[in-house]
C-alpha cells in the first residue's frame, strides 16, 4: 500500500546510498575511425537493498499494533551518450513488501492489503550546448502499485563556472497522483469519506556548490514543495475519546515543505574524507525539524575504501498529531501517524567500497554488428540500522554494481 512504500521511500533515502563513479575510465585511449573524439562509455548501476521494520505504533490501527514490515526493492539505472554532449538516461525498479501492518486494513489474517508491489522508471536527457558552461535536462516518469497511481515530469539547469569550481543547479518537478480508495473494513458500507482520489505536488529547488580550497567543498540547497488534494491515507485509523468507532484520518488538503541544507567535504588526510550535513525543514503543518549526518570515507588504498556513518534527527509534532484515544471529535482534522509525532531517530552503519582501476571482471558483448567490452568497475555494499523513538526500529542492505560498456 501506498502508505508503506512511501515510509520506504524516505527511510531509502537515508539509510541508502547513490553509485558514482567508481574507479578510473576503463578506456582512456579509446578513439573512432575517424580519429574524432570518442563518446564516454554507457554507463549501468544495479542497485538492490533488502529492508526490515518492526514497531508498536501502526496509524493503520491507530497508532497502535504492528508495524511489521519486510521489503525488497532492486533498480538499474542506465545512462547512454548519444553524442559529445547529448545523454539519454533511464532507471526502471520494483519494491516488494509483506506488513502485518497493513494487513490489518482488512481485520483478518492473511488479506489482500498484506502485500503489495510497487513499479516504476523514468527516461529523460541532458544536454550541454557547445561553447556554453551550462546543461539542461528534462525527465518523464511513472509508478504504479495497487491502489496508487502517479505521473511525473521535471527538469533541471544548471551554470557552471569556467574553471569548474562554482556551479548553480535548478530544478523542478511536477507530480499527478490518483489514489484507488481503500477504507477500513468496518467504514466501508458509508459513502466517500474523503474529499477527493487526487494529489499534486509541485518541487522546486536551487543547489550551490563551490570548491573553497583544495580540501574544502561546500553546497547549499534551498527547496520548496507544495502538496494539495488528498494528503492522508485513507486506511489509516482515528480513535477518539468520546466513541469506540474509528474514523478515517484526516489531514488539511494542502501542505508547504521548506528544507533548507548544507553540505561540507573536506579532505582531512589521504586516506579520509569528512562528509558532514545539516538540514533545516519547516512546513505548513506545524512540523520543524533538524537533521545532522557524519560519513567517513577511510582509504585503505587505492581501491578500497570503508566508510562509517551516522545520522541523527529530531522533529516537532504536527498540530493535528495525537496518539490513541486522545482525539476529540470537535476536532476538524486528526492523525495518529507516528511518521508526524515528535520524535528523535538515529541511523548507523557502515560501508565498504572496492573499484579496482582495471575492473571486476571484463565480458565481450557484441550489440549488433559491433563487438565491446562490459566492464564490471566495482561495487559497493552498505549496512545501516534506524531507530526510532518510541518503538520502530529498522535495518537495510544495500549492494549496488556499477558497470560500464
Amino acid at each position: 500500500m501506498r502508505m508503506q512504500l512511501t515510509r520506504l521511500a524516505g527511510l531509502a533515502l537515508l539509510l541508502g546510498f547513490s553509485l558514482t563513479a567508481l574507479g578510473q575510465d576503463p578506456f582512456p585511449e579509446r578513439r573512432d575511425t575517424n580519429d574524432i573524439k570518442a563518446l564516454d562509455p554507457a554507463e549501468v548501476n544495479l542497485l538492490f537493498s533488502y529492508y526490515e521494520q518492526d514497531g508498536d505504533n501502526s496509524p493503520v490501527t491507530g497508532g497502535i499494533g504492528t508495524e511489521q514490515l519486510t521489503d525488497f526493492s532492486s533498480r538499474i539505472i542506465v545512462k547512454i551518450p548519444i553524442k559529445e554532449r547529448l545523454s539519454l538516461s533511464g532507471e526502471v525498479g520494483f519494491d516488494s513488501y509483506s506488513s502485518a501492518s497493513t494487513d490489518n486494513i482488512d481485520r483478518y489474517v492473511s488479506s489482500a492489503s498484506s502485500s503489495d508491489t510497487r513499479i516504476y522508471g523514468t527516461f529523460g536527457f541532458e544536454k550541454k550546448p557547445e561553447g556554453k558552461n551550462s546543461s539542461y535536462g528534462l525527465k518523464l516518469g511513472g509508478s504504479n502499485e495497487y491502489d496508487y497511481t502517479s505521473l511525473s515530469v521535471g527538469g533541471h539547469y544548471a551554470l557552471i563556472s569556467a574553471d569548474g569550481n562554482r556551479e548553480l543547479n535548478l530544478t523542478g518537478q511536477a507530480f499527478i497522483d490518483r489514489w484507488q480508495l481503500i477504507y477500513p473494513e468496518e467504514l466501508r458500507r458509508g459513502g466517500a469519506l474523503v474529499p477527493t482520489d487526487q494529489r499534486r505536488s509541485y518541487n522546486l529547488g536551487l543547489t550551490y556548490s563551490q570548491v573553497i580550497s583544495r580540501k574544502l567543498q561546500a553546497s547549499l540547497s534551498l527547496d520548496g514543495i507544495y502538496m494539495t488534494g488528498l494528503l492522508s491515507t485513507p486506511f489509516h485509523r482515528v480513535y477518539f475519546q468520546e466513541q469506540a468507532q474509528a474514523r478515517v484520518e484526516l489531514l488539511p488538503d494542502n501542505r508547504l515543505k521548506l528544507p533548507v541544507g548544507m553540505r561540507l567535504n573536506y579532505y582531512v588526510a589521504d586516506f579520509l574524507v569528512a562528509r558532514l550535513y545539516f538540514r533545516y525543514y519547516w512546513d505548513s503543518w506545524g512540523i520543524q525539524a533538524q537533521t545532522a549526518s557524519l560519513e567517513l570515507p577511510i582509504k585503505i588504498n587505492r581501491f578500497f575504501s570503508v566508510y562509517p556513518f551516522y545520522r541523527y534527527h529530531n522533529q516537532t509534532a504536527a498540530d493535528y498529531f495525537l496518539p490513541y484515544k486522545e482525539h476529540t471529535l470537535s476536532e476538524e482534522f486528526y492523525t495518529s501517524d507516528y511518521d508526524l509525532a515528535a520524535l528523535d531517530s538515529h541511523t548507523f552503519g557502515m560501508g565498504v567500497r572496492y573499484a579496482p582501476v582495471n575492473g571486476l571482471a571484463r565480458i565481450k558483448w557484441p550489440v549488433g554488428k559491433k563487438k565491446g567490452v562490459m566492464l564490471l568497475r566495482g561495487f559497493d555494499l552498505r549496512y545501516a540500522h534506524y531507530q526510532r523513538a518510541p518503538s520502530l526500529k529498522a535495518n537495510v542492505v544495500s549492494l549496488g554494481l556499477n558497470f560500464t560498456y
